[in-house]
């Protein structure tokens, strides 16, 4: 069977540290058929054609006949528009890794010009404090292109974003009125920038079938200029609109107008859909799947829902062949921490399982099936998958891109990492779970995960009841306590604004994370405003939640974010910019004793909440192994040398075990009595990764007291196994 020739597109702008994972998994799934396909990330692309010489130095000539009505700062850039000029495609190539030899030269000031986003002197100190010089280096070069990124926008494109091109015009269009208008305008600099890219793809490549993805509203305006763009380059090329937006945005659609843009919406996992669609004659509807089209005038969608979708273990692994890996750019935003992890080099990003676990979180669309189908992968198989991305792209780094990856998961995946003796390094979002035990997060440290971000969302244990988070302050501060411990970085999602929460709610919110920074608990955290969605518990069921939803009357486009009355009264704007500020700080490492009245315009209450709340949580969590005969024992280093040794002990010579501990880092030695020394020798091995069959602490228990009666407390209490506890073995 011949199949037609597919081109998958990320359209600017995604990101452009590491290649947005849609199209890779559908060239994955498509190359397990056999179905030619390639894909392009237009987003790169476009970034590296606008920040180039030669399209830098046109912006700033045609910005000089402007120059009287420019603000100071821009005119400054004006005049420096030759250094921006020489050193914007050295700076490029930095940030890919290339002309390191200028990392000296960067950071002494001598290279960059420099203007708004340097001014705050203060901070950049502090920031270089925990940073080696070619991290300086690229932070600098961050601020230089903000600095550029910021002209941009105040005098080429108003609607230039890093990220977030046009985003306002996307999001919850209830009508399509303000993006049609904004199609009928003249391409723009940027619009003819992407065509340029776009044209080059489509010669290369000769598709017969274009899939754009549409993950954020930030990418609705350029992916229509794409299928405008392609329906008159070739009207036989097919195109279809997919994607994360779609998939929220568009489940009520009846405007036909998009259709002047793309001839199929399909929704949700794009596998199944489009392996149909590219069978598709037009002759029998009933064989499509989770698609729209249009036909004499009217918005039609038709699903055929008697069929499963495809097993998450048969979609294949991503496929990043054909983009232009080596070009993507690593930045660093020093603000917050996660974030700099996210946007510093580039990650092979991966999924465990399809759909949350959880899947209850009030504010969530669990509704809709990207949460609400449940699917884990087999750790064999993400393992798997993880040591193809490793020969395909020669990155270590995993970002595993879940709603929440399952616990027992993520136990099974770094068993079987080291398993292999895989060296990798990966993060994810996880649920502050009371299954994340000290040991299993010491496992996951030494399986090479170096950061988790969790959803605490409202310090509050009543707003986290109704939330339906599943999680107490309490558990919180155990769980990010143990990943802590292990040398895990932990992010944590907070929310403010959630109905009924009131103003003393907010306060003691802020005190709760302030006590959760200043115990070293917590070292990254993100403040995001509650947005009500229509597919979530709250926009389902907003009586339950005493909110009045107020939005307009459905324009036949676009439906998700609402607008919304809270019936308690609450002004929940009005604390955005304190709990900003204040989470800056803490973040930092300052404003720890500044009382939090101090960072509100505002007055606000005192806090309710006991001074030493988080400290009281921990006071409890004590290390009991009488708990857990049921755990799997597993060593995690070299097996120890073992050896009988003569001692001496009031002028008595006595044979005595010798025991080497021995990890990455330090030797210890123990001695211990002969005939335990013995059994430990033989038990040990039972403990190790090689072991197929599972040796629990209860089973260590009845060996060790069918040779030595009554004496197992004892054993326990010895230094040496305190040691072996706490830092060689895990119970898992």
């Amino acid at each position: 069977m011949s199949f037609p020739k597919l081109l998958f597109i990320t359209p600017p702008f995604t990101q452009f540290n590491t290649p947005y994972p849609a199209t890779a998994y559908l060239k994955g799934y498509f190359g397990t058929l056999n179905v030619p396909c390639s894909q392009a990330d237009l987003s790169l692309e476009t970034i590296l054609k606008l920040f180039s010489s030669e399209v830098l130095s046109g912006i700033f000539e045609r910005a000089v006949s402007s120059m009287t009505v420019l603000p100071a700062h821009l005119k400054r850039m004006v005049r420096l528009r030759k250094e921006y000029v020489d050193t914007i495609d050295v700076a490029i190539a930095y940030l890919q890794g290339k002309e390191r030899s200028l990392a000296h030269m960067i950071c002494s000031g001598d290279f960059l010009p420099e203007s708004s986003r340097f001014g705050d002197e203060e901070d950049l100190e502090w920031a270089f404090g925990t940073m080696g010089i070619h991290d300086r280096a690229r932070h600098l070069i961050t601020l230089y292109l903000e600095d550029i990124a910021d002209f941009i926008r105040e005098t080429v494109e108003p609607n230039f974003g890093f990220t977030k091109y046009a985003e306002h015009l996307g999001r919850s269009a209830s009508s399509f009125d303000a993006i049609q208008a904004e199609l009928d305008k003249p391409s723009t600099l940027i619009d003819s920038l992407m065509y340029e890219c776009l044209e080059a793809v489509l010669v290369r490549e000769r598709p017969d079938w274009v899939m754009i993805t549409v993950p954020f509203p930030g990418n609705l305006y350029s992916a229509l200029r794409c299928g405008k763009f392609i329906k008159q380059y070739n009207p036989d090329i097919r195109i279809v609109l997919g994607g994360g937006f779609p998939s929220t945005e568009l489940r009520e659609l009846t405007d036909i107008r998009i259709f002047n843009y793309t001839d199929y919406i399909v929704l949700d996992d794009g596998e199944l859909p489009l392996s149909r669609l590219i069978e598709y004659d037009g002759s029998d509807d009933s064989v499509l799947v989770r698609t729209y089209l249009c036909r004499n005038g009217k918005v039609l969608y038709f699903n055929d829902c008697d069929l499963e979708d495809i097993p998450q273990s048969e979609k294949g692994t991503p496929d990043y062949s054909g983009l232009f890996l080596d070009k993507y750019l690593s930045v660093i935003d020093m603000l917050n921490p996660m974030h700099s992890l996210w946007s510093n080099g580039r990650w092979n990003k991966l999924t465990l399982a399809h759909g949350c676990y959880w899947g209850k979180c009030a504010f969530c669309d669990g509704s809709l099936d990207y949460i609400g189908r449940y699917q884990p992968d087999k750790a064999a198989c993400i393992v798997d998958r993880m040591e193809k991305l490793i020969a395909d792209t020669g990155e270590r780094g995993f970002h595993f891109v879940d709603e929440a990856a399952p616990p027992v998961l993520l136990k099974e995946l770094a068993i079987e990492i080291l398993r292999r003796g895989l060296k990798v390094v990966w993060w994810g979002n996880i649920r502050f779970e009371k299954s994340f035990t000290a040991d299993l997060c010491r496992l996951l440290r030494e399986s090479g995960c170096i950061a988790v971000s969790g959803g605490l969302e409202v310090a509050s244990d009543r707003l986290l009841k109704l939330i339906n988070k599943g999680v107490s302050l309490e558990q919180v501060s155990r769980v990010t306590a143990h990943f802590t411990e292990s040398g895990i970085m932990v992010h944590a999602y907070l929310m403010y604004g959630f109905p009924t929460e009131t103003v003393q709610e907010t306060i003691d919110s802020l005190e709760v994370v302030r006590q959760l920074f200043m115990t070293g608990l917590v070292q990254s955290a993100f403040w995001h405003r509650f947005a009500l969605t229509a597919h979530s518990p709250v926009g389902k069921h907003p009586e339950e939640y005493n909110i009045q939803i107020t939005e307009s009357p459905f324009c036949g486009f676009a439906r998700n974010d609402l607008s919304f009355i809270d019936r308690t009264g609450t002004e929940h704007e009005l604390f955005g910019e304190g709990l900003r500020c204040s989470l800056y700080n803490y973040m930092r490492g300052t404003g720890f004793d500044v009382p939090l009245q101090k960072w509100f315009d505002i007055p606000v209450p005192r806090t309710q909440i006991p001074p030493r709340l988080i400290e009281r949580f921990l006071e409890g969590d004590v290390q009991d192994d009488s708990k857990n005969e049921n755990k799997r024992l597993l060593w995690m280093y070299p097996y120890p040398e073992i050896r009988l040794v003569e001692r001496k002990k009031k002028g008595k010579v006595f044979l005595s075990c010798e025991i080497l501990l021995i990890d990455k880092k330090v030797e210890e030695r123990f001695y211990l009595e002969k005939e335990w020394g013995k059994w430990l020798e033989k038990e040990i091995p039972h403990w190790m990764l090689s072991e197929d069959i599972p040796h629990t602490f209860g089973d260590m228990k009845r060996n060790f007291e069918s040779f030595f009666p009554d004496e197992f407390e004892r054993f326990l209490s010895t230094p040496l196994w305190k040691t072996i506890r706490r830092s060689y073995l895990v119970l898992i």
